[in-house]
């Protein structure tokens, strides 16, 4: 019978009702794969960061059959220095080998309890100094929207959420199944853990020409060797407007966000179809097979045959 990934998330009093309902969306679309509860460190209900409070059907006993914890964002102003003896207790019931997730001032949470020491993470860009100030043994990244450090997820505020769930879909099942879930909950499939978090001008001017018709337009012509003068010909722009816009709208550069475009597009074919390597490196856009494996191997460090070989046993 095929295993269903339990997912317990825990409310903590102050925790912001919208990141509160991520999992719950996000892995509630991805076809009876998993199983998602909510709980409170004492099974009473919490009040949010908005004008009303929730209520759940679990206690802290729920994370002790937790195969993944999400830990729901808090407003800033809750945030304690040292946990609570209730706190510490609930997620003490945390089983040995449990995912761990945060999202947005989550991470605070997994900090205090030393569940991110030695690890990698990232919270919201607002926040980090005062993170940096608690928490010297994490290194924490927070120009990101998330961070994959093994079995430790942290993400960024609000969105990025969404983004950390979608992408342990995609780990756990490939991106077939995450697509259809991001369809069916109408957000973009895949913004890449390392893209920027925080975008200056993330829309442009009224009066600015946009770069997504040349986005659309590179997406279908993946396989052809573009440029930045490609690109910036089609959207009919100098190159240093172009490089501009592009980065004002997108938070990256047009050459790095065409290498995590055909890196997404490869991870794909690799799962969905049995083209050998070379053929899969052509149709995204890479010179060679051998350029390919180092793209992936610096996106996601495995290499295309383990990669293909995890979802092919997946699938």
């Amino acid at each position: 019978m095929r295993h269903v990934e339990r997912i317990v998330v825990l409310a903590l009093d102050g925790v912001y009702p919208f990141e509160l309902g991520i999992p719950s969306r996000i892995f509630g679309a991805a076809d009876g794969r998993y199983e998602v509860v909510t709980c409170t460190v004492d099974g009473r209900p919490v009040r949010t960061n908005a004008d009303f409070s929730v209520t759940v059907d679990h206690g802290p006993e729920a994370l002790r059959t937790a195969d993944t914890v999400v830990i729901a964002a808090i407003a800033p102003a809750r945030l304690v220095e040292e946990p609570s003896d209730e706190l510490t207790a609930a997620l003490g019931q945390i089983r040995p080998g449990a995912r761990l997730v945060s999202i947005c001032t989550g991470a605070f949470v997994l900090a205090a309890a030393g569940l991110l020491d030695g690890h990698r993470a990232t919270t919201h860009w607002q926040v980090a100094d005062e993170f940096r100030r608690r928490f010297p043994r994490v290194s924490l990244d927070p120009d990101v929207l998330f961070v994959d450090d093994d079995s430790v997820l942290t993400s960024a505020g609000a969105a990025s959420g969404i983004d950390v769930c979608l992408h342990i879909v995609r780990k756990d099942h490939g991106s077939a199944l995450a697509n259809k879930v991001a369809r069916r909950c109408v957000v973009p499939p895949l913004r890449e853990g390392g893209q920027a978090q925080y975008i200056e001008q993330p829309v442009p001017e009224p009066s600015a020409t946009s770069t997504a018709a040349t986005r659309a337009w590179a997406l279908a012509h993946l396989d052809d060797p573009l440029t930045l003068t490609d690109l910036a010909g089609h959207a009919r722009m100098s190159l240093r407007t172009f490089a501009r816009r592009f980065n004002d709208e997108v938070g990256m550069s047009p050459g790095r966000w065409l290498i995590q475009q055909r890196v997404s597009r490869a991870r794909h074919l690799l799962e969905s179809s049995d083209l050998s390597v070379d053929q899969i490196a052509g149709e995204v856009g890479f010179a060679t097979g051998t350029s390919l494996r180092q793209h992936l191997h610096a996106a996601i460090g495995v290499t295309p045959q383990a990669y293909r070989r995890t979802f092919q046993a997946t699938r």
